[in-house]
């Protein structure tokens, strides 16, 4: 990836509307992708790599419309390590292979949750799911990333809104 992008910190300011009786509230997600340009696993090409990226920012703004109204929540990801491992294939391009083994997803961030303007939560997360493969996954088996947006769920469910598991 472009330095330019690694080290701007690809944001991904989302404000996303929640209309209240009081007027319009409204709830936010920044997702800050701190030296991308360094992480563990993210694919080979420029093209590729970008769309990971948009695409955990998407899913960022997705789970930040369950937040309550005037809570926003900053995402600061330092590493990731996709499920599987790539590999070159005869037409230049990678394929992701899965094999379960000790190729499961990883995801290291920082976050703050903040309402009005104070801090309510904060933290720092290592996310990992060993066991992926044995999980069933909801959604599409075409989805890329099906893998880290379940552990990035169940994460946000337990830590950011505080719901068991269940």
């Amino acid at each position: 990836m472009k330095s330019s992008i690694g080290k701007a910190a690809f944001a991904a300011v989302l404000a996303l509307g929640a209309a209240g009786a009081a007027g319009a509230a409204s709830a936010g997600v920044t997702v800050n992708y701190v030296q991308s340009d360094k992480f563990s696993d993210l694919p080979f090409s420029t093209w590729d790599r970008e769309d990971v990226l948009r695409t955990l920012s998407a899913h960022f703004a997705k789970l930040g419309k369950e937040l309550p109204a005037g809570q926003e929540l900053t995402v600061d990801i330092t590493d990731i390590d996709l499920a599987g491992r790539e590999y070159p294939n005869r037409r230049g391009g990678e394929l992701r292979v899965l094999q379960g083994m000790a190729d499961w997803p990883r995801i290291e961030l920082n976050y703050t949750l903040s309402a009005n303007g104070q801090v309510i939560d904060s933290g720092k997360a290592r996310l990992a799911d060993m066991s992926y493969l044995q999980r069933p996954v909801r959604g599409f088996d075409t989805d890329a990333l099906r893998y880290e947006k379940r552990m990035l769920d169940e994460w946000f469910n337990k830590t950011i809104l505080g719901k068991k598991a269940g």
